[in-house]
């Protein structure tokens, strides 16, 4: 069960490091002036192989993490539901970038890149939290 927890551990930073950089990409993108296309052709490009990056690295961090859950669901606590609630949030965050970036792809973007900065914390926070259940599992 190590390897496994090893590899959960892995894949899930991992799936985290696009989740903190995709957004900032969105904070440059909401940056670019108007007239240049080739900058913002260059971080649509980024943000789109990241998202298919990260993408590919939450299904492995989900189904480790799954297989886990199996395995230790008869002796976790209520921190497990509460660090289970917050994957959901994540993989709700994950979707959100989802759509805010085909939201530049249509020119249809309507936020600032000051939201993009402060959208950009919360998959800090929302990492902090599942690493602070997982390992002091407080209640």
């Amino acid at each position: 069960m190590l390897w496994i927890k090893a590899f959960h551990i892995v894949f899930v930073a991992s799936w985290f490091a696009g989740l903190f950089y995709l957004p900032r990409i969105f904070v440059n993108l909401a940056m670019v002036p108007a007239d240049s296309h080739a900058e913002r052709e260059r971080l649509l490009m980024m943000a789109r192989k990241l998202y298919r990056f990260a993408s590919l690295l939450m299904i492995p961090a989900l189904a480790l993490g799954l297989w886990l859950w199996f395995v230790y669901f008869w002796s976790s606590g209520g921190w497990m539901h509460a660090k289970l609630a917050l994957v959901v949030i994540v993989i709700g965050y994950h979707h959100v970038c989802r759509s805010l970036l085909r939201k530049f792809e249509q020119f249809s973007n309507q936020r600032s890149e000051r939201w993009f900065r402060v959208f950009n914390e919360v998959s800090i926070l929302l990492f902090i939290a599942i690493v602070v259940l997982a390992v002091v599992k407080p209640f």
